[in-house]
């Protein structure tokens, strides 16, 4: 098992908590680290074969490190001055990434195919407006492990949408899962190879890339009805975890696990009762086994035995939005 030191967690205004002895201390990242005051971090991605290279998205662009998120600088992207909601780093070919903004900027979707260093936006038609949130904003973005060409984009509230060119061209999944307030997307290689969307009330799951769906009814399956991150285990495909609650912020939550690629499911045992539901969760590739999720209210939970058994961290944070630890 890897000695896991450096954890970041993203928050809604206060930046990046940044600890270097997992989890029993914490530093605010802030200006004196490059980062602007008081940011709010959406999303974190680090590449997969130099851990220390952290990308943040947040509510002014596109930052980067390279030293493990001490230190921070912005980079001068199409992004810059937007809220940026997610990122996706292609697992084979780290060069590839995608990024998404949105509420309250213009909703778009960016890709760069040098690592980072410049982003164009790709051709991807959203919503001016939509329902509950107004301005749309991406919320999930997944790159194929098996094909990188294939990459999905969910939107909040404007559905789903898949480009089979690694971003050249796109087409709206609109209709084929009735409810366009997607949540979250995942790919897991299997077998068999599954697309997951999460979606406000439920999830989908494709084993034929899109061409047909199937719907779970998690009030039958889950014991909460408002699932929101999701993380397939880079050693074992057929592992997912979905972070439900009963509603936003709501009043609890849980982590659910599934061992055959979204059929069966379980809910597992968290040992303090989430003050709000569970929001995001994250696997590294150096140790699949410790796995981290934080309620969307600042609760922080470890597990070291990949979902079994789980502790929560004696510091509690704002509103999480991510988190990832960092191998040494």
């Amino acid at each position: 098992m890897s000695e896991v030191k450096t954890v970041l967690v993203g928050t809604i205004g206060q930046g990046i908590m940044r600890s270097a002895d997992g989890g029993e201390s914490w530093r605010r990242v802030g200006i004196d680290a490059g980062m602007h005051s008081d940011a709010l971090v959406r999303a974190l991605g680090n590449h997969p074969d130099r851990p220390g290279v952290v990308f943040a998205g947040t509510d002014k662009g596109l930052y980067r490190s390279e030293d493990g998120g001490q230190h921070w600088k912005m980079l001068d992207t199409a992004m810059s001055g937007s809220c940026v909601w997610a990122m996706a780093i292609d697992s084979a070919d780290p060069k590839l990434m995608f990024a998404g903004t949105g509420t309250p900027d213009r909703c778009g979707v960016f890709r760069s195919t040098n690592g980072g260093d410049t982003w164009e936006r790709r051709p991807v038609e959203v919503a001016l407006e939509c329902p509950n949130v107004g301005v749309p904003r991406v919320t999930g973005i997944a790159i194929d492990p098996q094909n990188h060409n294939d990459v999905w984009v969910g939107l909040e509230v404007d559905g789903l949408r898949h480009s089979a060119d690694a971003g050249e061209t796109w087409e709206s999944i609109n209709g084929a899962i009735p409810n366009p307030d997607v949540h979250n997307v995942a790919v897991a290689a299997g077998p068999p190879h599954t697309v997951v969307v999460v979606v406000n009330n439920d999830v989908y799951t494709s084993a034929d890339n899109g061409a047909s769906w199937d719907r779970l009814g998690i009030r039958d399956v889950f014991p909460l009805t408002y699932p929101r991150g999701i993380m397939v285990k880079p050693d074992d495909p057929n592992v997912i975890f979905v972070t439900i609650g009963d509603t936003t912020p709501g009043q609890t939550g849980t982590v659910m696990r599934s061992k055959d690629t979204g059929k069966t499911w379980e809910d597992l045992p968290l040992p303090v009762e989430p003050n709000t539901a569970m929001w995001t969760v994250n696997i590294q590739n150096a140790d699949p086994s410790v796995v981290f999720a934080g309620s969307r209210y600042g609760y922080l939970y470890r597990s070291d035995d990949g979902g079994d058994s789980w502790s929560k961290l004696r510091r509690e944070f704002s509103e999480i939005s991510s988190v990832m630890w960092l191998p040494e």
